[in-house]
């Protein structure tokens, strides 16, 4: 009995020594880890039957690959206050415009929706809206009506897939690479009392790798309502499987990007003030 005594004590002691060694304390060591912040990507306006952007189909590598550092779920609930109750940030891909096939017309921004994320928000939420081009069935008239709160708006404007090198001054995501695969801009009210502002104008100096649409204006937008942050990005496709590894989507194939470590970044940016 005082043997096994004495190499218990021994082991408490060894074991003091290691953790001082490392600089972690018993007490430190005795925490559980600590709890991954928790992305919600959103199908809710998303039409059933639209295959593009699905979870486990053209977003399934990104998804895999965030939730080494997120924890990811998945739904296509509503976004009401119980399910947005410990989510840090909520994610939004190309909102669908009309029925896929025969199917149901999807849901639109409703104004309980609009209340829902402007109070999830307001108090420290984040949100990352992603439109896409022409074609792709986005829905932009009800959805403007809730960007309209943080000072944003989609427009009908279009830049066609180039390779973006991000100025190194810019917040968050500066001297990054972004292969940007075609899409609408956002129009950014000045003065806004949620901090609207451009945080990736298109660079007309770097041209498309395919295509004649180039126009000035803002391709990613963020805005800070409350106490929460905004992303709203004009491409969806970027983050899909075949972007990510350079496959390319359609005729064109942007390599040697930062894609994933863009949008790990600007989820982090979200999700520090419901975090806080």
């Amino acid at each position: 009995m005082r043997s096994s005594l004495f190499r218990l004590s021994l082991f408490a002691i060894l074991s003091s020594f290691v953790l001082a060694a490392v600089g972690v304390s018993a007490a430190d060591a005795a925490k559980p880890p600590a709890k991954k912040p928790v992305v919600l990507y959103s199908r809710a306006f998303n039409a059933q039957g639209e295959a593009r952007y699905l979870a486990d189909g053209t977003f399934k590598d990104v998804l895999g690959q965030l939730a080494r550092t997120f924890e990811v779920r998945v739904s296509d609930r509503p976004l009401d206050r119980a399910l947005l109750q410990d989510v840090s940030v909520v994610v939004i891909a190309n909102p669908s415009d009309k029925a896929a096939g025969t199917n149901p017309p999807p849901r639109h921004m409703l104004a309980v929706d609009i209340l829902n994320l402007r109070q999830y928000v307001e108090k420290g939420g984040g949100l990352i809206v992603m439109g896409n081009q022409e074609n792709h069935n986005l829905e932009i008239a009800h959805f403007n009506s809730l960007l309209a709160s943080f000072g944003l708006q989609f427009t009908n404007v279009y830049t066609d897939a180039k390779k973006l090198v991000i100025p190194k001054t810019t917040p968050v995501i500066g001297g990054l690479r972004w292969a940007y695969y075609t899409g609408n801009q956002v129009l950014v009210k000045p003065d806004h009392r949620a901090k609207a502002r451009s945080l990736v104008d298109n660079d007309l100096a770097q041209k498309p790798d395919k295509g004649p649409r180039d126009a000035a204006g803002s391709l990613l937008a963020v805005a800070e309502p409350g106490q929460g942050r905004v992303a709203v990005i004009t491409d969806a496709g970027w983050l899909t499987n075949d972007a990510l590894s350079g496959k390319g989507i359609g005729e064109v194939a942007i390599k040697d990007h930062d894609n994933l470590e863009i949008m790990r970044r600007l989820l982090n940016w979200a999700a520090r003030a419901a975090q806080q």
